[in-house]
């Protein structure tokens, strides 16, 4: 194991770079590229989600709602959670300063690749739309585009196992619980029990296919986050003295080189960038496979409606997380990162019961995330070596719950790092290589919409 992450991290030390200057330079041009629009648009996206824009006719087969909920529901929960604390561990509290910029030049990444999405998508032989990072580069890019998606397809193979979330989720049951004290088996044991178990609950959804995915999601995911935020609020209001200090020393560690990650402010951004992108995946092309299976022929809307994920999951929920950990201190004496150090938090914060709390939200967030992410990989294999092969990655997928129960964090997060890595250079050559389709789109419609207000 200490030899693969090893061996994992010195692959993704190249590889992240190629990732920051395709996904921080290629999002800094698509913000200028559209001049801002989309950003002076949150209100009309909300409407359609809302449905004032549906349309019985149009293809697809799941609502702007259900797309978004689903994708939030791979977002939003152990990405944020464990995600910021593992950023904080160690790049401390200055880092969530480059999360923040991150999500910020991914809602415009968002825009363009989930528009893409529906502008370029294809029909199978029963009549489903195929959306997604693969479609549009094939469908786009034409000869050059095939190559392309079959390494996103590839790459996404392993991008999208559960290996993170399966190893969180254990990981805060282990220690709230602490199963120990009723049955004397040693935590690796535990912790292939719980993985056992976690895989038995996937397989009665992720078997029931994408309808199944969306109704799970949808039920799970908007209640957990407004039961997450109000326990959030209850912490910040009891602390409220501390969370204008800890902004502040958000933005000055954010700068300061002298408490900066090894690797000095260029280590501490890219630390920033790499817990961002995997928090709301801007870039990476899973929100693309969800978003282009929705009911519309607008592109714009979709973009639009995807938008609206890096801002609930980095701007809002991370930024939560990240206050309560920096108020609580935990991140300062921490011996282990990841969900040990939010439950931590929670508990001292929340007079000793916060984290048993937490970790029924955790668990509800985990298996949302574990139903959706089965659906990205079954697609990526689908594109590979078409559905009849596809279907057997979701064997692949509940066998690999349980390796990642037992493994180290060390060892998922540089895999689920790399892979992510990998997946973003294919998709951000194809965004920024198709982007005037997007932007005639977008230019087309918004004019329509002006003349409409009057």
């Amino acid at each position: 194991m200490k030899e693969l992450t090893e061996a994992i991290g010195h692959i993704t030390s190249y590889t992240e770079w190629i990732m920051l200057v395709l996904t921080i330079g290629g999002g800094c041009f698509l913000v200028f590229y559209s001049r801002f629009k989309p950003y002076l648009h949150i209100k009309h996206a909300i409407d359609v989600i809302r449905g004032k824009y549906d349309h019985e006719s149009d293809s697809g087969q799941v609502s702007h709602f259900q797309a978004l909920s689903s994708v939030v529901a791979s977002t939003v929960g152990l990405g944020n959670i464990s995600g910021v604390a593992i950023a904080i561990y160690f790049g401390g509290p200055g880092v969530v300063f480059w999360m923040w910029l991150t999500a910020i030049i991914g809602a415009s990444i968002k825009f363009y690749s989930c528009g893409l999405a529906i502008l370029l998508r294809e029909k199978d032989e029963h009549g489903n739309v195929l959306g997604g990072p693969m479609y549009y580069m094939k469908l786009g890019l034409k000869q050059y585009g095939r190559p392309l998606a079959v390494f996103f397809s590839i790459a996404g193979l392993v991008g999208v196992l559960p290996a993170f979330t399966a190893n969180q989720l254990t990981q805060s049951v282990v220690q709230v619980i602490n199963p120990e004290q009723y049955l004397s088996l040693g935590e690796f044991y535990w912790k292939l029990v719980i993985g056992v178990v976690l895989t038995i609950i996937t397989i009665f959804v992720i078997y029931g296919g994408l309808k199944s995915i969306v109704k799970a999601a949808t039920a799970i995911v908007p209640f957990m986050v407004v039961l997450y935020m109000l326990t959030a609020v209850y912490i910040l209001a009891t602390n409220a003295e501390a969370i204008a200090p800890s902004f502040k020393l958000i933005f000055t560690e954010a700068f300061n080189l002298q408490t900066a990650t090894q690797g000095g402010l260029w280590g501490l951004i890219l630390l920033g960038i790499r817990r961002a992108v995997f928090s709301n995946e801007s870039g990476v092309g899973n929100a693309p496979m969800y978003h282009g299976q929705s009911k519309t022929n607008q592109p714009v809307h979709e973009g639009l409606v995807a938008m609206l994920g890096p801002f609930i999951d980095t701007i809002i929920v991370c930024t939560i997380t990240a206050l309560i950990i920096i108020i609580s201190g935990v991140y300062i004496e921490a011996e282990s990162n990841g969900i040990a150090l939010t439950l931590s938090a929670f508990e001292k914060l929340m007079h000793g019961f916060g984290d048993e709390l937490l970790m029924v939200m955790i668990i509800c967030f985990g298996i949302s995330t574990l139903f959706t992410y089965s659906y990205y990989g079954t697609k990526c294999l689908n594109y590979l070596a078409g559905p009849k092969i596809g279907k057997y990655y979701n064997a692949i997928y509940i066998i690999s719950i349980i390796f990642a129960a037992v493994a180290s964090v060390d060892l998922v997060v540089g895999l689920i790092d790399l892979a992510f890595a990998l997946m973003s250079i294919p998709n951000m050559i194809a965004v920024l290589w198709l982007a005037p389709k997007m932007n005639l789109a977008m230019n087309s419609y918004f004019n329509q919409l002006k003349v409409k207000h009057e």
